[in-house]
């Protein structure tokens, strides 16, 4: 590796730490709010309805503005700033502004005015339950109105990352949670005093009188955490030298090549949104809870998902965006290839430690309130088959903003068209044919996010030519891994057989003993084994180490 490229790989490194750290922050108190919601619910009609309705704009929110938006607008920003400077790059962003406020505002109108034959689309198997259906519709419009607010807050995230400017950006979507949560919880209690006051006392049933208006006060609290996500942004937005202008032009070059993108990039960045819409949609007649069960299950597989390959994503493509515009295939090579095996040493591991830990993890979390025993198990039983394709939905993340960065969004969505249409095959079959439950939609979800991997990489390589030094980190990734799954079993076992099992302090033990040991332990074994990653975050942790000792 020459001088330059191990000064980027270090930069690489180093800023997907700090969007890593903030990502973990948001997941973390998503987390807080999803356990807040199940305590407050219970696995019943009121979660499923704000799961099911949260979805849809979140769909969109995918499909026009943090996937496609963000990609798309990215990698133009960013070769419109090299090749025709700065007050280019400043009228790009009005212009893309007002269009996508005229684009959104449409889709939010429309998409209110047919609220009811969306929410019949995607949960047919609600009608069957008295009032959920309608309950559905209404948190559905309350939050449609959230795709504004995010399609913004996706604009100003692109700016900053663009500017290597990563901290605010992901930071950004903690103050989303905590606006979800605090505003929620006011909105709450004011439209249902009672409900809440009873689930202070103890007293209360799930989808009992009240619990209609308690959610809609938290569906309320989660649409104003969206309109905070994109003002904490906008001074940082000024402070690089936006202003505000008034302009709007859909045959401008730098709009057009925005559009050019998005519209296939609309579909790639989705699939995975529409694969869990699909499974929503099969697991609606699967009864109460199979719908929250599955929610409960992706939402802890994002964690990683999102402190490895988002974080990861975000800060490679503008550095690879700017390599493509200077034409340096060489140096976009050793980026892939960099931020590749960075996912891989970090995911691999991380999805047979959740597979382990699911049940204790889920216990610590959600088994609260009226979410029971039955629920934990069920949705750890989810979160063992979404695992395993965490390191394929985490290296799409890494792969698909490649593609853009050459110009071409298509065949990534072609190739999420596949998978999209396989994914709805065989959990169709799995549930329709074969009678399984819920565990085979994340099972089939899993298997089309690998597959979806595979065949992106084979194309890029084609493209791009070899993506040499991937290979040689798999040996020292898996022999890490094999020491994350010996020390973690070991761990629930050893708690297992000196503690009460499923207690809550001894899912908890077991959490805060097997998580820092698995990843020690890896870090390690695969350092041992060669893995350049964990060679370097040893060096950087003693070097901290002893900078703090010689401090004290």
């Amino acid at each position: 590796m020459s001088r330059g490229q191990a000064v980027a790989a270090e930069k690489l490194a180093r800023s997907t730490g700090i969007v890593g750290l903030a990502v973990m922050g948001s997941r973390v108190l998503g987390v807080v709010r999803e356990q807040l919601f199940a305590g407050l619910f219970g696995a019943g009609r009121e979660l499923d309805a704000f799961v099911t309705a949260f979805r849809i704009p979140n769909l969109f929110r995918d499909l026009f503005a943090e996937g496609a938006l963000s990609a798309a607008f990215v990698t133009t920003f960013a070769k419109k700033r090299e090749t025709d400077g700065e007050a280019a790059a400043w009228r790009l962003v009005n212009l893309v502004l007002h269009a996508l406020l005229l684009v959104a505002g449409l889709v939010v109108a429309v998409g209110m005015i047919f609220t009811p034959t969306l929410v019949d689309l995607i949960a047919p198997g609600f009608s069957e339950v008295p009032g959920k259906t309608e309950l559905t519709v209404n948190l559905t419009r309350v939050l449609f109105p959230f795709l504004l607010f995010i399609a913004m807050a996706a604009l100003a995230m692109g700016v900053l990352n663009s500017r290597n400017q990563f901290g605010v950006a992901a930071s950004a979507s903690i103050f989303f949670n905590l606006g979800s949560i605090v505003i929620g919880l006011i909105g709450a209690w004011w439209m249902a005093p009672d409900y809440i006051g009873g689930v202070l006392d103890g007293d209360w049933v799930v989808n009992g009188p009240g619990a209609a208006d308690a959610m809609t006060g938290m569906a309320l609290g989660t649409l104003l955490g969206g309109a905070l996500q994109f003002l904490v942004q906008v001074p940082s937005v000024y402070k690089l030298g936006f202003r505000y202008r008034p302009m709007l032009s859909f045959s401008d070059p730098g709009v057009r090549d925005v559009l050019r993108l998005m519209g296939p990039a609309t579909l790639g960045a989705a699939a995975v949104q529409i694969n869990v819409l699909v499974n929503n949609n099969l697991a609606s007649g699967l009864g109460d809870g199979a719908v929250s069960w599955l929610n409960v299950a992706f939402r802890f597989m994002q964690l990683p998902l999102g402190v490895f390959g988002v974080a990861v994503g975000v800060v490679a493509l503008p550095a690879v965006s700017r390599r493509v515009a200077n034409a340096d295939l060489a140096g976009m090579r050793s980026m892939v290839v960099r931020a590749l095996r960075l996912v891989l040493s970090l995911c691999v591991p991380a999805s047979v430690g959740l597979a382990v830990l699911a049940p204790d993890m889920i216990g610590v979390v959600y088994e609260h309130g009226k979410f029971d025993e039955r629920d934990t198990l069920m949705a750890s039983h989810a979160l063992v088959a979404y695992a395993i394709g965490l390191a394929g939905y985490a290296n799409i993340k890494v792969l698909v903003p490649a593609f853009y960065a050459l110009g071409d969004a298509r065949t990534p969505a072609l190739i999420s068209c596949f998978s999209i249409l396989v994914n709805a095959a065989l959990g169709w079959t799995a549930i329709h044919v074969f009678g399984f439950g819920h565990v085979a939609l994340a099972l089939a979800t899993s298997v089309v996010a690998v597959t979806n991997f595979a065949i992106l990489y084979l194309i890029l390589t084609r493209r791009i030519g070899a993506l040499d030094g991937l290979g040689a980190s798999l040996l020292p990734i898996l022999g890490g891994t094999i020491v994350v799954l010996a020390i973690a079993s070991f761990v629930r076992l050893g708690a297992g057989a000196w503690l009460p099992e499923g207690a809550f302090l001894t899912r908890l033990a077991v959490v805060a003993v097997a998580v820092p040991a698995s990843a020690f332990g890896f870090a390690l074994a695969s350092a041992g084994l060669g893995l350049v990653e964990s060679r370097e975050l040893i060096a950087w942790l003693r070097a901290r180490l002893g900078l703090a000792v010689r401090r004290s």
